[in-house]
């Protein structure tokens, strides 16, 4: 553990991704005790003001204060994406692990089921779901969550299948161990590391994902605050206010682009077969 912070101290991609990513978490857990406005506050008097000491992030086009909804909405991303990625490790990693250690006609079957969805966008197969369940956040995450499933399913079962052939597993197996017990004592263990990196990676992927949904008026709806639907709310009034949409834009942006650093990052400092490190 000591070595892991070692390297990670010399590592710059990622601590700017955990830093990144620690303003991203500390806003949503400060918006849950305070924001500067009511979120749900209207006043048409002062619509489209633009920053002052009162609305440090100045008003949208009902009077709200734009920075408590930039902090509230930091909420609805981490909750969408954190419940559909564990969703989506628990069911992927269970398939994967499964398929890793049946081979067969079940490893055969999940490959090309991965390969069936996986011809298709991501954001495109949530449109549809969403677009057929009805718009709301809980079936956001149910659509970003089904397609993390084969996302996982194929990683879990790439890392397990090397694991398998591995001196360690095979002496288990001879010894009379089966194959649950194998996954659960000697493979998910050892494979932990690529797990948490591709969870970090697919947590990402989940935001941009919640935020074009919302764009699109598929995801969490009014009055919860949504970074999508305040970039949507933003375009109407692109000429009149156009930092309406570089506030909501650049939260966007700075969450994924953390956790893809962090993602990188741990890539590099758990993966043991990388011996030459990013580092600053």
């Amino acid at each position: 553990m000591n070595t892991f912070f070692a390297r990670a101290s010399r590592h710059v991609g990622f601590q700017v991704g955990a830093v990144l990513l620690l303003l991203f978490v500390g806003t949503a857990l400060v918006s849950l005790l305070w924001t500067p406005h009511p979120i749900d506050a209207l006043n048409m008097r002062i619509k489209l003001t633009p920053s002052s000491p009162s609305y440090l992030l100045g008003t949208d086009h009902l009077g709200r204060d734009v920075l408590s909804r930039i902090m509230v909405g930091a909420q609805t991303s981490i909750t969408v994406g954190l419940i559909a990625v564990a969703i989506g490790l628990t069911l992927g990693v269970a398939l994967g692990a499964w398929a890793a250690a049946r081979g067969g006609w079940v490893d055969e079957a999940l490959s090309r089921t991965s390969d069936l969805i996986f011809a298709f966008p991501a954001v495109l197969i949530a449109i549809l779901i969403t677009s057929v369940l009805g718009a709301s956040a809980q079936n956001a995450i149910l659509a970003i969550a089904i397609f993390n499933i084969p996302v996982f399913a194929r990683v879990t079962r790439g890392a397990a299948l090397a694991m398998w052939s591995r001196d360690f597993v095979r002496a288990a197996t001879a010894m009379g161990q089966g194959p649950v017990g194998i996954t659960l004592r000697h493979v998910l263990p050892n494979i932990a590391s690529v797990l948490i990196v591709q969870a970090t990676i697919q947590f990402a992927v989940a935001i941009l994902a919640e935020a074009g949904l919302s764009y699109l008026g598929l995801g969490a709806q009014p009055p919860v605050p949504s970074w999508g639907r305040m970039l949507r709310d933003a375009q109407t009034y692109i000429f009149q206010a156009p930092e309406l949409a570089v506030w909501p834009g650049l939260a966007i942006a700075l969450a994924v682009l953390g956790l893809n650093m962090l993602g990188d990052g741990l890539r590099d400092l758990l993966d043991p077969r990388l011996r030459l490190l990013r580092v600053g």
